[in-house]
C-alpha cells in the first residue's frame, strides 16, 4: 500500500445490520447509499446487502439506474424524486419507486398513461421545510396523487427529521406529531402504505419514530450522528456500532528534524524541540481536510500522534519524536479504530462526520476486507 486507502469492513457493515434489525425488530430496513454509500462504494456495499434489507435508498435517478445495472434487486428509492427534466418511464423501466414532494411531480404523473405503475413515497413536510408538502397543504396534495391512474396504491408515506441529534430538543416530538395527524385525516386508509420518518439519528434515540421502515444512513456505516463527546459516549462504538471504515496510508519517509524550524506552507508549526517527523502519504487530494489543526492526532504503530504543519494536497507531516522505531512504510490510520474513531476527527476539525466520509476523493483507493 502506497496511496490513502479506504479500508471497507463488510463484516463490520453486516454487524450493523443486524444491530439495527435487532433495536428495530418490526422495521424493515431502507440502507442508504447515496454519495457512493458514504464513500464505502455503493455497488459493493449494495451487493452484499441486497439480501440482508429490504431497500435502496440512493439521491439521484442515475445512481439508481446504476444499481440496477449492477443487478440489485432490492426496491430502491429515490429520496430526492424525479427531477423535473428527468423522464418518469424510467422509473418505470428500471422499477424505481420515487419520493413526491412537490405539485410539479404530481402534474408530471398525471400525464402518464394509466398501463404504467409508479410506486411512490408522499413526503409530507412535518418541520424540515426542505423538501415535502405543508402539513395545511398535505391531505388535498396526497388526494390528487392517489388519483393518478399511473401511481401505485397504496402510497407510501414519508417525513424527515430535522432535529433527531439533538437529545433534549422538542422539534422531534413535535414532527412525529404532526405525521400521525396527517395519518389520521386521511378518511380511505386502504391508500395508505408504508410509513418511514425515522433515519439515523430517529432509529438510535427516537423508538416512537421506527415505524415499518427505518433508514439508516451513517450508523449503516457504524457512525454516530450525535455530537462526540471526550467521554466517547456518542461514538458508533458506544451505541453498539462497529465503524466500517478505516482511512489509513503509510509512511513514504522520516525525517530529523531540528528545534525551532518551521516546516510545510506557510510554516504555521515549529518544533520545540529536535524530533523526527513522518511524511504521510495522504492529503485534500485525497480528501483529508486542509484546514485540519495542528495536533490532531493519527494512529501509528500502537499510539496517538499529532499532525504538524499545514496538510497540503499529497502529503502530511506527523511528529513522531525523537526516539522512535517507525519505519518508512509503517501504516498510518487517520480514522476508523477504537482509539480514533471518526467522530473523533470530525471534533478536530469542526466539521461533522458527514462531511469527512462524503469529501473523500476517487483517488482514495477502495479496498475491502473480511
Amino acid at each position: 500500500m502506497s496511496v490513502a486507502t479506504i479500508e471497507v469492513s463488510l463484516t463490520a457493515l453486516l454487524n450493523n445490520v443486524a444491530y439495527l434489525r435487532k433495536i428495530c425488530p418490526t422495521s424493515q430496513i431502507m440502507a442508504i447509499v447515496k454519495a457512493n454509500a458514504y464513500s464505502h462504494g455503493k455497488e459493493k456495499v449494495a451487493i452484499l446487502l441486497d439480501n440482508y434489507v429490504d431497500y435502496f435508498g440512493v439521491a439521484r435517478l442515475e445512481e439508481g439506474i446504476d444499481l440496477r445495472k449492477k443487478g440489485i434487486q432490492s426496491p430502491i428509492v429515490l429520496l430526492e424524486g424525479f427531477f423535473l427534466h428527468d423522464d418518469p418511464s424510467l422509473l418505470q423501466q428500471y422499477g424505481l419507486e420515487t419520493i413526491i414532494h412537490c405539485s410539479q411531480q404530481i402534474d408530471a404523473l398525471a400525464r402518464l398513461p394509466k398501463t404504467m405503475s409508479i410506486s411512490c413515497w408522499f413526503k409530507i413536510d412535518t418541520g424540515m421545510h426542505r423538501l415535502g408538502f405543508r402539513i395545511d397543504q398535505a391531505v388535498d396534495y396526497f388526494k390528487q396523487l392517489a388519483c393518478c391512474e399511473a401511481v401505485k396504491k397504496p402510497i407510501n408515506i414519508i417525513s424527515h427529521f430535522c432535529s433527531a441529534d439533538n437529545l433534549t430538543a422538542n422539534e422531534t416530538m413535535t414532527q412525529i406529531s404532526l405525521f400521525d395527524r396527517f395519518i389520521d385525516q386521511i378518511d380511505d386508509s386502504s391508500l395508505l402504505g408504508k410509513q418511514t420518518i425515522a433515519a439515523s439519528g430517529g432509529i438510535l434515540a427516537w423508538s416512537e419514530s421506527h415505524r415499518d421502515v427505518i433508514r439508516p444512513g451513517i450508523a449503516l456505516y457504524g457512525v454516530s450522528p450525535f455530537d462526540y463527546n471526550e467521554d466517547g459516549k456518542a461514538t458508533g462504538m458506544q451505541l453498539g456500532l462497529r465503524p466500517v471504515m478505516t482511512f489509513k496510508s503509510e509512511i513514504i519517509t522520516i525525517r530529523e528534524h531540528n528545534k525551532n524550524e518551521a516546516v510545510g506552507y506557510g510554516q504555521i508549526w515549529r518544533s520545540e524541540q529536535d524530533t523526527c517527523l513522518g511524511v504521510v502519504a495522504m492529503g485534500y487530494g485525497d480528501g483529508y481536510p486542509r484546514d485540519i489543526l495542528p495536533g490532531t492526532p493519527v494512529w501509528i504503530n500502537g499510539r496517538l500522534v499529532p499532525i504538524v504543519g499545514r496538510v497540503s494536497m499529497d502529503m502530511i507531516l506527523i511528529d513522531l519524536g525523537l526516539n522512535s522505531d517507525d519505519q518508512a512504510g509503517d501504516e498510518v490510520i487517520f480514522w476508523g479504530n477504537e482509539a480514533l474513531p471518526v467522530e473523533k476527527i470530525a471534533a478536530y476539525s469542526g466539521m461533522s462526520a458527514y462531511e469527512l466520509l462524503t469529501r473523500i476523493t476517487e483517488r482514495a483507493k477502495l479496498r475491502y476486507v473480511d
